[in-house]
């Protein structure tokens, strides 16, 4: 008779079958379920990578903002990251934009979110200086801004932080209107109307404002530019405003522009996304950030900005981390911002896995053989009480009775499953089984012996 082959099974599943003493279907499904569990983390790797390009709503063409967003966009591309800038009209323009969803980040001003919906945003930290710059014809210098009164000013170009903070300032010194004329231009054509005598003064922040319009208008003989008196008045009634001071002959040491020390006031730009940004970007971000916006400048000092300065928007809570403690350990001690996000990735899921499964796969043998030599104790017992009383005196009836206890463990003893690696245990049972069968079968011969 032919006989029939064991069928083939993967060398895993065997291997559970044999160690375990699982069936064939609960291996097969262990097997099955690692496996998945295996892909879905494997899935999970992939989609939870950063993504290689973002969108950036900056200022408008040679502004202070468009010119900042070129500088990331460089730094960010060694890293393997493109930046897509897309130039709007200045801070409420990448606001709205960042609230549509249409970017990932945006420059936005301080002071200019009053009233507007912010749940969706967070602030990665402030990131300059954005002083509120007045400039103005006059034959003698203006001590307050109430002096424009009745005068044509400029307030800025729709979407501009400039057009918000000067309507807020304004309004603050009593001016809303007639007989006071606002004008509603864009940054160069609003220093051209200056220079030409077109209008009396001009509102100009450099989200919206290029350098060359600024300079222009500083070298300008006929323009002053307002020197803030009541800057402290100005900070306790707008906690988002800042008094920064412009020292003297900081524009051109020769022509000594300006003439006299300058204090103006002004809120800081916020680095503001989205709050779906990937976290790494986050921190990379933030990294690039500090080289840009770290250096010494006219307005500021070494090192300080990037800053954790919170006012409209709350602040990433991966962003404060990132202020307490910089870049995390893997992207520190690795070489690519890649290969550390990878690793990073593999930890999220490595380490709670081996949170769970190395106890469990340390108890579970435990367990398991602690169970199999239950089921071994639970036949050594019977086999024990039986041989202590195969001590005793024996009679024929004994003796058969003796022989059928024994039977019946032997039958339960066969009947164990048993995995390969406890086959030493449980030959070592029947060994003992036969021991104590030989010992009745010589009894059984010595009582049969006189008989014959």
């Amino acid at each position: 008779m032919e006989t029939k082959k064991p069928a083939k099974r993967p060398a895993i599943v065997a291997a559970l079958i044999e160690t375990f003493g699982f069936s064939p279907a609960v291996a097969s499904g262990v097997v099955f379920i690692f496996a998945v569990l295996t892909a879905l983390a494997a899935f999970w790797v992939i989609r939870s990578a950063p993504p290689r390009t973002i969108v950036i709503s900056s200022g408008p063409e040679g502004s202070s903002f468009q010119r900042t967003a070129d500088n990331y966009q460089k730094a960010l591309a060694k890293h393997g990251i493109t930046l897509e800038i897309r130039p709007s009209s200045g801070s409420l323009d990448n606001l709205a934009r960042l609230q549509a969803g249409e970017v990932d980040i945006g420059f936005v001003t301080g002071g200019v979110s009053e009233g507007k919906d912010l749940s969706g945003l967070m602030s990665l930290g402030s990131v300059a200086y954005q002083p509120l710059l007045v400039f103005y014809r006059s034959p003698a210098p203006i001590e307050r801004l109430s002096e424009l009164a009745g005068k044509q000013v400029v307030v800025g170009a729709n979407g501009s932080a400039a057009r918000q903070l000067a309507l807020t300032l304004l309004k603050a010194n009593g001016i809303e209107g007639a007989p006071t004329t606002f004008v509603d231009l864009d940054a160069g054509a609003a220093a051209t109307a200056l220079l030409e005598g077109k209008v009396d003064a001009v509102f100009l922040t450099g989200d919206s404002a290029s350098t060359q319009t600024l300079r222009a208008l500083m070298r300008s003989a006929d323009v002053r530019l307002f020197n803030y008196d009541q800057a402290d008045a100005y900070l306790r009634r707008y906690a988002f405003l800042n008094k920064i001071v412009l020292p003297e002959g900081s524009i051109d040491l020769g022509r000594n522009l300006p003439a006299t020390e300058v204090t103006l006031v002004g809120p800081t730009v916020e680095l503001v996304a989205r709050r779906e940004l990937h976290s790494a970007l986050i921190d990379l971000l933030l990294e690039v950030g500090k080289e840009i916006h770290g250096r010494a400048s006219l307005l500021q000092k070494r090192g300080e900005f990037p800053a954790p300065l919170e006012h409209e928007f709350a602040l990433s809570e991966e962003a404060q981390r990132y202020y307490k403690s910089g870049m995390g350990f893997t992207y520190r001690i690795l070489p690519s911002f890649w290969l550390a996000n990878l690793v990073n990735r593999l930890l999220v899921v490595v380490v709670p896995l081996a949170i769970i499964l190395i106890p469990v796969l340390r108890l579970l043998p435990l367990g398991y053989r602690m169970r199999i030599q239950l089921k071994l104790f639970k036949c050594y017992r019977p086999l024990q009480r039986l041989e202590r009383d195969s001590y005793g005196p024996l009679t024929a009836e004994r003796i058969a009775e003796l022989q059928a206890r024994l039977d019946e463990i032997e039958a339960g003893v066969d009947a164990l499953r048993v995995p390969a690696s406890f086959a030493d245990q449980f030959y070592e049972l029947r060994t003992h089984v036969a021991f104590v069968r030989q010992r009745l079968n010589a009894a059984a011969e010595r009582k049969a012996k006189p008989e014959t």
